[in-house]
């Protein structure tokens, strides 16, 4: 099932694939929450070193190959690809992206490298 994406997430998928840190934490808010690979930043603050180390820094961009709407939360799967070690990755890298949007801002964004059932 695919949905269209609310403002928030695409913005954040846009300014990240222009490497725009300020665009990105623009989407997020201030309290929000990021858990990235079992790794936790809370705030706007966190949230901006994460992006500026592991998104803009390692030029990661993402590919959105689906979309899904469940209970008001929204599932981006994405391919991601950019300058990190990709040791022992699959390729393509899919990561599955969980947001969940409240006053047109994302509080809470859970990636995670989900296995074949």
């Amino acid at each position: 099932m695919s949905t269209d994406l609310p403002a928030p997430v695409q913005g954040y998928i846009t300014a990240g694939n222009a490497f725009d840190t300020d665009a990105m934490i623009e989407a997020f808010a201030e309290d929000a929450l990021v858990n990235d690979d079992r790794r936790e930043f809370w705030g706007r603050d966190a949230i901006r070193a994460w992006i500026d180390r592991e998104v803009v820094g390692a030029k990661v961009t993402m590919a959105v190959t689906a979309t899904k709407e469940h209970y008001g939360d929204v599932i981006v799967h994405a391919a991601l690809d950019g300058e990190f070690d990709k040791t022992g990755l699959p390729d393509p890298l899919v990561l599955t992206h969980y947001f969940t949007v409240r006053d047109d801002h994302i509080v809470r964004l859970m990636i995670i490298r989900n296995q074949p059932a």
